[in-house]
């Protein structure tokens, strides 16, 4: 059963802080409320366009759902897009259990900090098949409203385990790969089967601590002149290379 909530309650889920403390966290437009519905997350509040609240009906109520009719103009106010279509929602966070990395590819994600990149990330490993992705402390916050909106519902599919990455990598027996300028050809590298691929931070790279648990390094060679690439780009082209040669 949703309730009605305070536009203070709810822009307050803007900040870590609060969503930490709440356990709770935003889901806005349409087609991200649309994929939050069909999953198993929770939901406390609803608010949604007259055309949603018609369009998702089947889906409100099964899961016995009540929207809070609001035109477009409010739900922009409550949320942090410029331009809300459908819908913005209040979930509940989920508890994430360690991943078991011995059976496909887990990814890791070492100090990423912009919310579009680590959203795009999410949406890429759901794009993979990958369910899991683990994530240094310094990460950004999974649940910040940039990073749920760029994973395109990608969310309720992949979950994020935050931890100490030097040590969960030490515990584990699977190959363990990084992306790094110094590594072989991904064209070149023979993938394992099952295994970890860790990308690191968009300025700095993997970390020391972090690099010396790698079993293996692995680059994308370049051809012109550009310094570096996009971390959600080469993970992309990384677990590419990896799926086609399994």
């Amino acid at each position: 059963m949703t309730h009605h909530m305070s536009a203070k309650t709810i822009k307050s889920l803007h900040q870590k802080k609060h969503r930490k403390e709440t356990n709770r966290f935003l889901v806005e437009g349409g087609k991200n409320v649309a994929e939050l519905l069909a999953s198993t997350y929770e939901i406390e509040g609803l608010y949604a366009t007259k055309e949603f609240k018609a369009e998702h009906a089947g889906l409100l109520a099964k899961r016995k759902i009540e929207a809070h009719v609001v035109d477009a103009a409010e739900l922009a106010a409550f949320g942090t897009l410029e331009h809300n279509d459908g819908a913005l929602a209040v979930a509940v966070q989920k508890k994430p259990e360690t991943p078991d990395t011995s059976a496909g590819i887990t990814l890791v994600l070492d100090d990423i900090r912009d919310p579009g990149n680590m959203g795009t990330l999410i949406r890429i490993a759901d794009w993979y098949g990958i369910a899991n992705i683990v994530c240094s402390i310094n990460c950004v916050d999974w649940y910040n409203p940039k990073v749920i909106a760029a994973s395109m519902g990608s969310f309720t599919r992949v979950s994020g385990f935050y931890t100490d990455l030097a040590s969960f990598l030490k515990k584990q027996s699977a190959p363990k790969l990084g992306a790094d300028l110094r590594g072989t050809s991904v064209h070149a590298f023979a993938f394992p089967k099952n295994g970890i691929l860790v990308i690191g931070s968009e300025s700095h790279g993997i970390s020391a601590d972090v690099a010396k648990q790698l079993s293996g390094k692995i680059t994308i060679p370049s051809f012109g002149k550009a310094e570096s690439l996009n971390a959600a780009v080469a993970g992309a082209i990384i677990l590419d290379r990896w799926k086609s040669g399994i």
